[in-house]
């Protein structure tokens, strides 16, 4: 059995929404929290989250500035796991049924590079922190899978507050 890693990567605050995602209350619990609690539900050994501190292991990106793919970089070296689910903080909606055809052989969703599981070996020896997600993807040789019916929305995540309320169905 391979060992698996989840990162969740921690964009910090949005303007749009007001505050931070991570700690945006998501049915009673924090952003972050119900994230965490999903990569351990899919058998994640090891979790951390790139970019904050939010009580739970964290790595500093490696240039705040350049995007996301330094979390994911960073937090490939801290886990040290044969696999890796990167997971964004502000798609707290993401079900184990979402991640399940992403388990067996690795992948991301048509159109969504996260969420997405590779192998750690994957990851290309050139990747850089400012790397678009989209560039380590297509590297990372990973297979775009169809996204489930009516999951699009809820893979995305909310980026504003209109989006939350339709995903807490308010």
């Amino acid at each position: 059995m391979t060992s698996l890693g989840a990162i969740i990567l921690c964009g910090g605050a949005s303007r749009r929404m007001g505050r931070d995602k991570a700690v945006l209350d998501w049915g009673g619990a924090r952003a972050v929290d119900r994230v965490a609690a999903l990569a351990r539900a899919v058998g994640a050994q090891a979790l951390v989250t790139a970019g904050a501190d939010f009580g739970l292991p964290w790595v500093p990106d490696e240039d705040a500035m350049a995007g996301p793919v330094g979390g994911v970089l960073a937090g490939a070296r801290f886990l040290g796991t044969e696999r890796l689910l990167v997971l964004a903080v502000d798609a707290p909606t993401v079900t184990v049924d979402d991640l399940a055809p992403l388990l067996p052989g690795g992948g991301h969703y048509e159109g969504l590079p996260v969420p997405m599981v590779l192998e750690a070996a994957a990851l290309p020896v050139e990747a850089q922190a400012g790397w678009p997600l989209r560039r380590l993807v297509e590297r990372a040789g990973l297979a775009a899978l169809a996204a489930p019916e009516g999951a699009l929305a809820r893979l995305r995540g909310a980026n504003t507050p209109e989006e939350r309320a339709d995903l807490l169905g308010r």
